[in-house]
């Protein structure tokens, strides 16, 4: 028996926004808010997580397949990272980033990475991150195919560049264009 493809059910990608603050699941727990908040769609679950002081770009969908997919590191889909760091990279920390670095978990893999002049055209975060008026901060990219518990936040670290800020830029083809903080569209 032959299904038209008409009447299959088509799979939903949204596009979010995330703000700081907020978790990668839809309760609220403690301090947090929880993604009821924003998003008031029945069935489509988060492909892939961001850490509640993280911000930018979370998928989400309606089909398994489809979220096993974005998650799983083992189809090592690229995801963008838009760093703020404590320090100015010299391109020996750069470098360490590109070839990977020692974690406590094993070596990562290489990545890419560059200092960003001028810094990313970011929104204002709530509440604003911490500044030491005697340290300077820079902008970094960084582009990895793995997602390891709090990863990026402990490459910087390993290279002496503690993470102030993160804010993810892309997931595969997938990028933050056209969204406002706090805002969802369905992907194409």
């Amino acid at each position: 028996m032959i299904v038209s493809s008409v009447n299959a059910p088509s799979s939903r990608l949204i596009r979010f926004n995330k703000p700081y603050g907020v978790l990668s699941q839809f309760t609220a727990e403690g301090r947090w808010r929880g993604l009821k908040d924003f998003i008031d769609l029945p069935g489509v679950y988060v492909a892939g997580r961001l850490d509640a002081d993280s911000e930018g770009l979370l998928l989400l969908t309606d089909d398994g397949h489809l979220q096993a997919r974005i998650a799983d590191p083992r189809f090592k889909m690229e995801k963008t990272y838009w760093v703020q760091v404590e320090g100015v990279p010299d391109e020996a920390a750069l470098e360490a980033l590109r070839r990977g670095v020692q974690l406590n978990d094993g070596m990562t893999l290489p990545a890419r990475a560059s200092l960003m002049e001028p810094p990313p055209p970011v929104w204002e975060r709530d509440p604003p991150i911490r500044m030491r008026l005697n340290k300077p901060t820079a902008w970094l990219e960084l582009v990895i195919r793995e997602g390891r518990n709090r990863q990026v936040r402990r490459m910087t670290a390993a290279v002496g560049l503690p993470t102030l800020r993160l804010i993810r830029a892309t997931i595969g083809p997938y990028t933050l264009d056209g969204l406002v903080l706090g805002a969802w569209k369905e992907a194409t």
